[in-house]
């Protein structure tokens, strides 16, 4: 840098740092509330949202969701193999419209419990990793 040293120490401070820190604390206590249910945390959202807006397109669900394809492609083949949503047909080859099915409606309801006990008690304070 020419003429100003850089004041590291303001990194101590980092917002974008202590937000991810702050996610990883939630994701970690909703992923224990559903770990009983054989649900990670994105599962679950993925199969509330198919149970909210029905049919949707991988594509309109990654934007829905704010995932990745590629991370939404991992999980909803895990719970298309578990049989809890399926990709239906479409007349467009790019478009793999995905679906709830019964069982995981099922599924969705018997872990709702367990994700409103993490909803309602979600830690408010940072705790050291």
């Amino acid at each position: 840098m020419t003429g100003m040293a850089a004041d590291l120490v303001r990194c101590t401070q980092c917002h974008c740092l202590a937000a991810r820190r702050r996610a990883r604390t939630i994701t970690r206590h909703f992923e224990a509330a559903l770990r009983p249910h054989g649900l990670r945390a994105t599962q679950f959202s993925i199969l509330a949202a198919l149970a909210l807006a029905g049919t949707l397109p991988m594509g309109d669900l990654a934007e829905l969701l704010g995932l990745e394809r590629t991370t939404l492609t991992r999980s909803t083949t895990l719970l298309a193999r578990n049989g809890w949503l399926r990709a239906e047909r479409s007349q467009d080859s790019r478009e793999r419209p995905l679906l709830l099915t019964a069982s995981g409606r099922r599924k969705l309801e018997a872990a709702y419990p367990a994700w409103q006990a993490a909803q309602d008690s979600v830690p408010t304070q940072e705790r050291s990793s």
